[in-house]
């Protein structure tokens, strides 16, 4: 991966700039506490996981935000709990409180000064607009599963994305590297398309894939590292080599 050949980076944002995992977890707490359940916190992120994925895939034109709701809506009924809408739109709403990672905003303040930096996320507009206070920078461009109409790892988020870059901002797909924490969401979509990606590895050491389904296979990767503060550490002993 050439930095000097980048002219934009594309971000996924939720388990990338913000710590969805725990997110989640947080919000799910209610939830768990009325069922009466103590459960693993993989073991809920991964049940989680299959259920998202699930109505992402039947229902690609539904907001975020109900789509939260009513995979929180099945999680109850799954764990016998009576039908509540006040709980599960409490629990749809509740993207805004998800925390940024420590190294989101430092990461994107650095970067913010040498390339375009675009969203694509897959929230409603709303949703997203709470987040972006906590990452405290303007994107040069955002776009969401909202603006699309479907969800990664739908490969036209992606197609959706290359023709921005050009329509917006005149840049080819070889002048964009797309940053994500996703195999299954974002790496395997994006490199099929033929896209540069740096994978942050959140959850380098832990077992299982948390609140994301397993990837199919391993895509090729130009960059592996374990959060932004090391991918931005990367980015700087480039420059210092050129010089």
């Amino acid at each position: 991966m050439r930095w000097s050949s980048l002219k934009a980076l594309s971000f996924d944002c939720y388990g990338t700039l913000i710590d969805w995992e725990t997110g989640l977890w947080t919000a799910l707490q209610p939830l768990l506490a009325s069922a009466g359940l103590d459960l693993p916190r993989d073991h809920v992120l991964e049940t989680f996981a299959e259920l998202e994925s699930l109505q992402q895939a039947a229902t690609p034109g539904m907001r975020y935000a109900e789509l939260l709701a009513s995979v929180h809506a099945q999680l109850a009924e799954a764990w016998g709990l009576p039908p509540d809408a006040a709980l599960d739109q409490a629990f749809g709403a509740s993207v805004p409180e998800w925390p940024a990672f420590a190294d989101a905003a430092p990461a994107l303040a650095y970067f913010q000064h040498q390339y375009k930096l675009i969203i694509l996320s897959n929230v409603d507009r709303a949703s997203f607009a709470g987040s972006a206070a906590r990452l405290g920078i303007p994107f040069d461009a955002v776009y969401t599963a909202e603006d699309i109409g479907c969800y990664k790892p739908d490969p036209r988020n992606f197609a959706y994305l290359i023709e921005r870059l050009q329509q917006e901002f005149g840049l080819a797909p070889n002048q964009l590297l797309h940053v994500a924490q996703s195999l299954y969401h974002d790496h395997e979509p994006a490199v099929a398309l033929g896209l540069t990606t740096a994978w942050i590895d959140r959850r380098l050491g832990q077992i299982g894939w948390g609140a994301t389904k397993p990837p199919k296979g391993r895509p090729k990767i130009a960059c592996h590292v374990r959060s932004l503060a090391d991918l931005m550490a990367l980015h700087q002993r480039a420059l210092a080599e050129v010089r």
